[in-house]
């Protein structure tokens, strides 16, 4: 595994777990479907877009080692009052981690795998890299995964093109990309959008 997380480096991933998981969901359609992803270079995704997912979905990004361990506290508590993992605390690098290596399952095993690969990339790729990978893995809707297919199935322009609105409301559904594919206009999502506007100019961008 450390191997394949250093080719990373000179490598983009053709597919990952979460991509292989939704292809064989959509093949067992009928009509079948593909799922859509194009690979954009870092210094093609615009600013807004790399402010907008590091403000919606971990601030402290460029600050620690891949962990973010005030939030997996809080997230552990809460977990443990419920008996279940509801709250995951995942930064961005947990996130990747996860989206090509693992499943979209919650429990305290995977969880762990999460740690051990979280603590590898940190190591092995550096902040500016991890963030690229990110932004073109993630999940974005039904079948859509990536920024600069994001970009072109909801507004229509690349993620070169994204204005801050833009940017704002593409973060603002990562956590539930499929839900806000079939409901644009769901009240959560310019809410959530217009707090995440607001962080942007906050939070610091990998060179």
């Amino acid at each position: 595994m450390v191997g394949r997380i250093a080719s990373l480096n000179w490598f983009n991933p053709t597919s990952t777990a979460f991509m292989e998981a939704e292809q064989e969901r959509l093949s067992a359609l009928k009509p079948a479907r593909e799922v859509v992803q194009v690979w954009v270079p870092y210094r093609q995704i615009s600013s807004a877009a790399k402010r907008a997912v590091i403000a919606a979905e971990d601030a402290a990004f460029t600050q620690h080692d891949g962990v973010d361990w005030q939030a997996i506290e809080k997230a552990f508590r809460e977990n443990l009052e419920r008996g279940k993992i509801r709250r995951g605390g995942s930064t961005i690098t947990m996130q990747l981690a996860k989206n090509l290596y693992l499943s979209s399952s919650r429990n305290f095993f995977r969880k762990g795998a999460e740690f051990v690969l979280t603590g590898m990339m940190e190591v092995l790729l550096d902040k500016r890299r991890i963030l690229e990978i990110y932004l073109n893995v993630a999940e974005w809707g039904v079948g859509i995964f990536g920024i600069e297919a994001a970009a072109r199935h909801y507004f229509g322009v690349s993620a070169a093109e994204l204005s801050e609105p833009q940017a704002a409301w593409l973060a603002s559904i990562l956590p539930a990309p499929k839900r806000a594919d079939r409901r644009r206009d769901a009240p959560w999502i310019a809410q959530k959008a217009e707090v995440i506007q607001a962080r942007m100019v906050q939070v610091a961008v990998p060179r």
